[in-house]
């Protein structure tokens, strides 16, 4: 009998552990890891920032800006097939852990070698312009 796979909330949920706990460590390039290798960040108030390398370059330049720890609470996750939509809340902490900024995110997970990767990834502050 085949075991049963995780749910997939359980899935990203996970993921997203590995993802906050590499990005707490300073681990940029295990953050990379986690976006497929085309994958697309959509910061607000800068351009698009597509693929792994790219996408490790931006989350060191956000450390050496003084973001030192990062939350992500899961709301919710739609799976269709080989693409799951999540939605769910961030905090961005700083060096004494002072909130920085908080917000809500959209990203979307692809099976890339068998494996769920982040796709696309955008996030908008709570703060007011």
């Amino acid at each position: 009998m085949e075991a049963l796979s995780l749910d997939i909330t359980d899935e990203i949920k996970n993921l997203n552990q590995k993802l906050t706990t590499a990005f707490n460590q300073g681990d940029t390039a295990g953050v990379a890891s986690l976006y497929t290798k085309t994958a697309q960040l959509l910061p607000a108030g800068s351009d698009t920032v597509v693929g792994r390398e790219a996408i490790g370059q931006f989350w060191q330049n956000a450390l050496n800006g003084g973001i030192k720890g990062m939350t992500l609470d899961t709301v919710e996750v739609e799976e269709l097939e080989q693409t799951a939509i999540e939605l769910g809340l961030y905090t961005l902490t700083g060096e004494a852990g002072q909130p920085l900024d908080q917000g809500k995110y959209m990203a979307v997970w692809k099976k890339e070698n068998g494996a769920w990767k982040m796709q696309k990834d955008i996030w908008n502050s709570n703060q007011p312009t």
